[in-house]
């Protein structure tokens, strides 16, 4: 079959089993454009504890299908790809986090939504990367120490806007995002000098500083459409460049580097989506008690607004 009957295909098979279709803004266009939301993942975590569909099948790396799981326990929710995992949540383990909280007993643990469920299992609080500042702001005070597991970078970020706070970071890090050096925006700005820089807080300390925006990929589609910004330099996966030029043919969207593609968000094909909804195969399937633990802080998370 060519691409488009088999996107039809898919949309005729998701309205007959009543599916919801979600896909993260790393995914490749033909995913993208098939599903019925795109988003971060905050907003996909919003959309899968708000679904009232029997059946959710997520485009994504395998936590944030677990994610959905946790939050829409009723559902049946399918990953097209399983083995499209996330080398950033491998990066701690549930073994590994107890150690680090027997190192420093009374922290606050937050953890990044790029994590396991066993991982959240064992944290006060989850966030995501357009949240994470606001919600350790709401939840905890100074004195607090806190915790925060596995991305290295997001913790020097939310550090930096909280400097009152004390944020100990674990050691992990998004190789697609550590990728991109401070002499890459120079060089693209150099390029392009009319151009706003935008870039997620996953990259090093050393480019969010030379940034004009530092902003999860929602909070880089939110940014575009009510910027009076014509021409925009991105600093993520490449994936977001095709969603902003999508949603934005107006404007003019530059890679601050072209080699930051996340091979794990492009494994999932439009063959894979359709063998998962004929075959309503690969379930995401949870221990009861590890799921409700984990929901736990990802609740806490979405109570905090």
């Amino acid at each position: 079959m060519t691409d488009v009957s088999v996107s039809t295909r898919i949309r005729q098979l998701a309205q007959d089993l009543g599916a919801v279709i979600l896909a993260h803004n790393y995914q490749l266009p033909e995913i993208q454009e098939v599903a019925d939301l795109c988003g971060d993942s905050l907003g996909l975590s919003v959309a899968a504890a708000q679904s009232q569909a029997p059946v959710i099948v997520f485009c994504g790396v395998y936590f944030m299908a677990e994610t959905a799981k946790i939050l829409a326990p009723q559902a049946t929710v399918l990953i097209p790809e399983p083995e499209a995992g996330c080398p950033l949540a491998d990066m701690i383990t549930a073994e590994q986090l107890r150690a680090f909280q027997a190192d420093h007993p009374g922290a606050k643990t937050v953890c990044y939504v790029n994590s396991s469920a066993a991982v959240k299992a064992l944290s006060d609080l989850c966030c995501t990367s357009s949240n994470a500042v606001e919600v350790i702001r709401a939840a905890f005070s100074p004195k607090d120490e806190i915790l925060f597991v596995p991305d290295r970078n997001l913790a020097a970020w939310v550090a930096a806007q909280l400097p009152d706070h004390r944020i100990i970071p674990w050691k992990g890090f998004c190789y697609t995002h550590h990728r991109l050096l401070p002499e890459f925006i120079l060089q693209a700005r150099a390029a392009h000098p009319e151009a706003e820089v935008l870039v997620h807080p996953e990259c090093p300390p050393q480019v969010t500083a030379v940034a004009d925006q530092v902003l999860s990929t929602g909070g880089m589609a939110k940014h575009v459409a009510a910027s009076s910004r014509s021409e925009f330099i991105i600093g993520t996966e490449q994936g977001m460049v095709w969603r902003l030029a999508h949603d934005h043919p107006d404007k003019v969207f530059h890679h601050a580097f072209s080699a930051m593609v996340c091979p794990n968000m492009k494994k999932t094909t439009l063959s894979h989506l359709l063998a998962a909804l004929e075959q309503r195969q690969h379930a995401v399937t949870l221990d009861p008690d590890l799921a409700a633990a984990a929901r736990r802080g990802i609740q806490a998370m979405l109570d905090l607004g």
